[in-house]
């Protein structure tokens, strides 16, 4: 059956608005290493993981064995009404790698549903309904995520179980405090938010959710220290601090493990999902112990922190920490963005390069600086036409997202610089 011919089912009985990439959508039917391979034959470079989520890449054998040797026992799933080894030694190195004192770790199935439980979490520890987060976020799609996420694109209904009141400080290449320095958007963006909880809210707020980097958002990257200020007034007022690492974790940023790190401060709850599995379904939230202890009610997951996924997310972590890929993470993000920016230098289409580590986001813009959506859609097909897999995204959906598995090689890097450099290119004649 051809691409074509999968394209008209899916269209029949999936929704209209589950996003597709490319005038002509692939189906990725094998892959290895950094590639994969569509139902046509044709291999592509992959420069975005599954969204992040293959952080160590395809086929690797040690988290192979380790889920089929799950597999092998003939237990795939329990629920955690029974105890399962693999979740706990897995809870147990999160929770030192957290930072967090006493920390416990709840597993979920994805970033979404980690989300909801930290906000549970925080609403009844605090008592209170009423939530900060960030213009231009995203958090998932559920319920109350859906109702803190700041970026209307991917914001599908106004309802929601939580009160949320937006401050500034992820988008930083637009916006009102557009053109500071760090030290003085950092200073506008505490100001905001002293009076966002003067103004908005009636002071006994539960928490603060954010990104370090934001995602969805177009890899946006704030300064260094901004949340670490934002906890200072965050903590007068008893306000948790909730670090969304879902896309931030595990090394991916370079200089450390966690987003969060970068901003001087320790969140007092974290959530997780995404290159833990390595394509597996899990997600969590790791917190200080009295905050997740702070249910009085009975619950319990079916199927997070299976058996499987927890075998192939320990296998996983255990990987990325022997090989240090949160180093190559490092040494690699400084040289794709040195490259990148070289590009920027020659192609003014190319307004922003921007993002830590194996995290970068390019902003596409017309001669005037106005976001340019058309332009991000022709380098993502550009790049398709010549073997590279990347992500769109930002408030405008003018954002290329760059984020290989965390096992990339330089001779890959160079070789996706050479495709991104011609596909730019393309992109700046049709804007001039």
């Amino acid at each position: 059956m051809s691409e074509s011919e999968l394209l008209s089912r899916h269209r029949a009985v999936l929704p209209n608005w589950l996003a597709l990439y490319y005038d002509e959508p692939i189906e990725i039917a094998h892959a290895e290493g950094r590639h994969v391979t569509d139902s046509d034959g044709v291999t592509y470079l992959d420069f975005f993981a599954g969204i992040l989520t293959n952080a160590i890449g395809y086929g690797v054998a040690e988290i192979s064995d380790a889920v089929r040797s799950q597999i092998d026992t003939g237990v795939l799933h329990t629920s955690t009404l029974y105890l399962i080894r693999k979740q706990v030694e897995l809870a147990e190195q999160i929770a030192e790698l957290s930072g967090i004192p006493d920390a416990k770790v709840f597993f979920t199935n994805s970033g979404t549903e980690a989300n909801e439980t930290a906000l549970m979490l925080a609403t009844q520890y605090r008592r209170s309904n009423q939530v900060l987060a960030l213009r231009n976020s995203y958090h998932g799609r559920a319920f109350a995520t859906v109702g803190i996420t700041g970026n209307r694109g991917w914001s599908a209904s106004a309802l929601s179980p939580v009160k949320v009141s937006y401050v500034h400080g992820g988008y930083r290449f637009r916006g009102p405090f557009a053109g500071m320095s760090d030290a003085d958007y950092i200073a506008a963006c505490v100001d905001d938010l002293r009076d966002v909880l003067a103004t908005t809210t009636s002071g006994d707020v539960a928490a603060m959710i954010a990104e370090p980097i934001q995602g969805v958002g177009g890899f946006s990257v704030p300064p260094d220290g901004l949340f670490g200020a934002f906890k200072e007034v965050l903590d007068e007022y008893g306000i948790l601090l909730i670090s969304d690492e879902v896309q931030t974790g595990w090394g991916r940023t370079g200089e450390h493990f966690w987003g969060i790190q970068a901003h001087g401060v320790t969140p007092d709850l974290m959530t997780f999902a995404k290159g833990l599995g390595n394509g597996l379904a899990i997600g969590g939230v790791v917190a200080r112990g009295e905050i997740m202890d702070c249910l009085t009610a009975n619950s319990i997951s079916t199927f997070g922190g299976n058996p499987v996924s927890t075998a192939g997310a320990k296998a996983t972590l255990d990987y990325l920490l022997a090989h240090d890929l949160q180093g190559n993470a490092a040494k690699l993000g400084d040289k794709l963005l040195g490259g990148l920016r070289d590009v920027a230098g020659r192609y003014p289409v190319l307004g922003d390069v921007r993002g830590k580590g194996l995290m970068i986001g390019l902003e596409l813009v017309g001669r005037g600086g106005d976001p340019a959506p058309g332009a991000a859609g022709r380098v993502l097909e550009e790049t398709k036409s010549r073997g590279l897999l990347v992500g769109k995204g930002g408030l405008h959906g003018n954002v290329i997202r760059l984020a290989p598995p965390m096992t990339l090689t330089e001779e890959e890097a160079d070789e996706a610089l050479s495709i991104l450099d011609a596909s730019v290119a393309v992109a700046d004649r049709e804007v001039s």
